[in-house]
């Protein structure tokens, strides 16, 4: 079953954040969850509007990118998003109003002696050597476990993406991991969230005191979403980047950036607390919208089935009847 997600800007009141999941035999939707952005205790808080997950209809249709003017400090990005520039809606783009905006706060550089990394779908390349993993950012998931590099920061949100490893689960085997999209050369703080299912083993059971029902969340993909313009959690004008979020795959072990269809209007300049983010495909297709034109849960669940419930009829009328199409359909 196809399943869609829809995040909002995060709230200034440091609620527990929603997570909703898929289970095996349960029709339900992926687990999307922001543990990286509960709040630390060293800042005051101010409040902002709530992380929502949400359910969206059909897939992100193909636009035209926009166009808009970039000030200097945003240039010297332009090589980092090669390629992967921002796909925006022609629509939304012919309201959008024509400016510049402001550059990202820069964290402080620290290099790195050991930084090793490659592009592309070769092989992983194994590494003669053991790293510190505290220094790095672990990220369990299913079949892997990534380490990205983790610079001193009192958050301990910044990521260095020019050093990266991989490993099997909870060895010490470490590899470089496959390197599909461009990737930022300087730190960049990123909030970071799981995609996954929970795995449901029911009866028989294997102990007579084991509970009925086991449930085991599978980490299939981690997205990292960058704090637009570096801000910290409890800057007052904090919110997520949407555009820039760059996905870690548990099954070919690799990294890349997600290709986001912008259908909100204003460009970069626009005001992103109002901004959705929608995902859908099991995590391979991204689209922002505006959060006035979400829909609710129960309507898009209702219509996914529908239209399941009547591809199923369709192919069982199909072996009564000599032409393709149905009538009723």
């Amino acid at each position: 079953m196809k399943a869609t997600l829809l995040l909002s800007p995060p709230p200034l009141l440091p609620p527990k954040l929603p997570i909703l999941t898929t289970v095996t035999s349960l029709h339900l939707t992926p687990t999307l969850t922001f543990p990286s952005l509960r709040p630390k205790l060293n800042y005051v808080f101010t409040p902002r509007p709530d992380f929502r997950v949400w359910a969206d209809d059909g897939d992100a249709d193909g636009g035209g990118p926009d166009d808009y003017d970039m000030d200097e400090e945003e240039v010297e990005e332009v090589d980092n998003k090669k390629d992967y520039d921002v796909e925006y809606d022609p629509l939304a783009a012919a309201a959008a109003s024509a400016g510049g905006g402001g550059g990202d706060d820069d964290i402080e550089m620290v290099d790195s002696k050991s930084f090793v990394s490659i592009q592309g779908w070769d092989s992983e390349t194994i590494v003669d050597y053991r790293i510190n993993e505290d220094e790095f950012h672990k990220i369990s998931l299913l079949d892997c476990d990534f380490f990205i590099r983790k610079p001193p920061d009192p958050d301990n949100d910044v990521y260095d993406f020019r050093e990266m490893y991989v490993t099997p689960p909870d060895t010490d085997i470490y590899a470089i991991p496959r390197v599909l999209a461009p990737i930022p050369q300087k730190y960049i703080r990123c909030a970071k969230s799981d995609y996954g299912c929970y795995n449901v083993t029911e009866p028989p059971i294997d102990a007579p005191r084991d509970p009925l029902y086991k449930s085991e969340m599978e980490i299939s993909k981690v997205f990292l979403t960058k704090h637009y313009r570096n801000r910290r959690l409890g800057d007052p004008e904090f919110v997520l980047d949407f555009e820039e979020i760059y996905v870690i795959d548990s099954k070919t072990k690799s990294i890349t950036r997600a290709k986001v269809l912008v259908t909100v209007p204003g460009g970069r300049n626009r005001d992103r607390k109002g901004d959705l983010l929608v995902i859908r495909d099991n995590g391979n297709s991204f689209k922002i919208i505006h959060s006035s034109q979400r829909e609710d849960p129960t309507t898009v669940i209702e219509r996914e089935e529908w239209i399941k419930t009547r591809q199923d009829m369709e192919r069982h009328l199909r072996k009564l009847r000599d032409f393709s199409v149905s009538n009723w359909f």
